[in-house]
């Protein structure tokens, strides 16, 4: 049974394994169990996980700066669960955008996309028919940030009631495939991970983007080598 929430200023000494709850930090507090804390303990860092918690209050809301990295990202990583207890994990793309920053409801951001027809083995589909809760990896390998998000899953499949204006605000322009249902996640709290071990990798416009100025100064040096190859066959009464 979930334990009850104390306030934080009660806290007065080590909590036990089942007060960990207590925690401000709402994606932590959604984590931590009682097997979690007793790995922190063995391994050492239970003192510094408390003290890095300590006071850190955070929610299940995104702000500006968490929508517009969500809105960037062009693809993302889904996990689920079955019922037989496997976890499974997806990848999911699209153009950037495609995965939709929606109102808030009841103090929670709420996040959406139109999930494509694919290999039609409806893996993930099923798991969330049994267990709605989804776990969200959002990657920006050029600059080393990653973002981690919980919260449950709720599927509009294209024949309930509903759909077609959810699709509406699902929908995103460009090549696109076969919307087969949409899928909207009411956030129960995410958390910004270390850049460490990230490798930078780069995609193809995130390249163009940092080629511009070798290809101008390129087009420039041809440019030029082009001008002094015409002057030295003029100076020399060759024709080019």
């Amino acid at each position: 049974m979930r334990p009850t929430r104390l306030p934080q200023h009660r806290l007065t000494a080590r909590p036990d394994p089942w007060k960990v709850l207590v925690m401000p930090h709402r994606y932590l507090q959604e984590l931590t169990t009682a097997s979690v804390v007793a790995a922190q303990r063995r391994y050492g860092s239970r003192p510094a996980i408390e003290r890095m918690t300590a006071g850190w209050h955070t929610d299940a809301t995104f702000n500006d700066d968490e929508a517009a990295f969500i809105t960037e990202r062009d693809n993302f990583y889904l996990g689920t669960v079955g019922e037989n207890g496997w976890p499974y994990l997806q990848h999911r793309g699209g153009p950037p955008g495609f995965l939709h920053v929606l109102d808030p409801v009841d103090g929670h951001s709420v996040l959406g996309w139109a999930d494509l027809r694919g290999n039609r083995q409806y893996l993930s589909v099923g798991n969330l028919a049994t267990s709605p809760r989804v776990s969200l990896l959002l990657m920006d390998y050029a600059h080393q940030r990653r973002l981690k998000i919980i919260g449950t899953a709720h599927v509009t499949d294209e024949r309930d009631p509903g759909f077609a204006e959810l699709l509406k605000r699902l929908s995103t322009p460009g090549p696109s495939g076969r919307v087969e249902r949409l899928i909207t996640v009411d956030v129960r709290g995410f958390d910004w991970n270390c850049p460490q071990h990230i490798t930078p990798r780069f995609s193809e416009a995130e390249l163009s983007d940092a080629l511009a100025p070798v290809r101008d100064e390129l087009a420039r040096l041809r440019t030029e080598n082009q001008a002094l190859r015409e002057q030295v066959n003029h100076q020399a009464g060759r024709t080019p």
